[in-house]
């Protein structure tokens, strides 16, 4: 399963070129299941807030759970994203793809000094991301973890992280990161902090996690910095994310 819907309608060779050469907007992603979206009401706020910024005027979210609906069919699950592209008169792009399976794989990450540019903002155009993503890889780790020039942790390449204190405490970095959804529904669900977070604290902590639309995924490693999986304390984590209601499309 693979659709695109721009404003609501198949869309042409021409709107899909524009979209691809436009490298100018914003999106949301989310996972979809029996036709309900967890953090709804985040998803739709995120679009119009990043609007604003980006274009200087308001998103009309309203038709939106429509729209992905629409581009659900009979479908019940699915991974989809919400696109506004193009630097002038924004068109609303809606795509829906097969549902992205829960993280198994602990991940070791590489530290690399980068800032994603406007990084409050989910923007288009994630080409340092995955150019030191591929760089990690190539190395031998799973991904990248974007730290300062003076190493201090921001986020994971393509998600928040957050490390459990040696009490069982959650400290989520305390940097120019993007606030994801995942993010945002756990410290609504569970008790959290969040500090200054720098590579040389590393090995003060004992585990460290990453979260975003697909879920909840332990951290074995940075650098040379290991850790033990707390399986107790990641089931916390995940209990609370899995009982966060899911709202409904229809």
């Amino acid at each position: 399963m693979l659709r695109i819907r721009i404003d609501g309608e198949p869309p042409t060779t021409d709107q899909l070129a524009a979209g691809l050469l436009a490298n100018y907007g914003h999106f949301t992603a989310m996972q979809v299941r029996a036709r309900r979206v967890q953090g709804l009401d985040l998803h739709l706020s995120r679009l119009n807030t990043q609007h604003q910024e980006l274009y200087n005027t308001t998103l009309d979210t309203t038709a939106i759970p429509t729209l992905i609906r629409n581009i659900l069919g009979d479908e019940q699950d699915a991974a989809v994203r919400v696109i506004v592209f193009g630097p002038e008169n924004p068109e609303l792009m809606v795509v829906a793809r097969p549902p992205a399976p829960r993280p198994t794989t602990p991940q070791r990450l590489l530290s690399v000094d980068y800032q994603r540019p406007l990084p409050h903002v989910k923007h288009i155009g994630g080409f340092g991301q995955l150019l030191h993503g591929n760089r990690a890889k190539a190395a031998g780790y799973d991904d990248a973890l974007l730290t300062t020039h003076d190493g201090r942790v921001i986020e994971g390449a393509i998600a928040n992280i957050a490390f459990f204190t040696r009490s069982g405490d959650i400290v989520w970095p305390d940097a120019a990161w993007l606030h994801g959804i995942s993010m945002q529904l756990l410290e609504q669900a569970l008790p959290s902090t969040r500090a200054v977070i720098r590579l040389a604290d590393l090995p003060e902590f004992q585990g460290a996690f990453l979260c975003n639309s697909i879920g909840v995924t332990p951290v074995t490693a940075i650098d040379t910095v290991t850790y033990d999986i707390d399986e107790t304390a990641l089931a916390r984590v995940r209990a609370a994310l899995d009982a966060v209601p899911w709202d409904a499309l229809d």
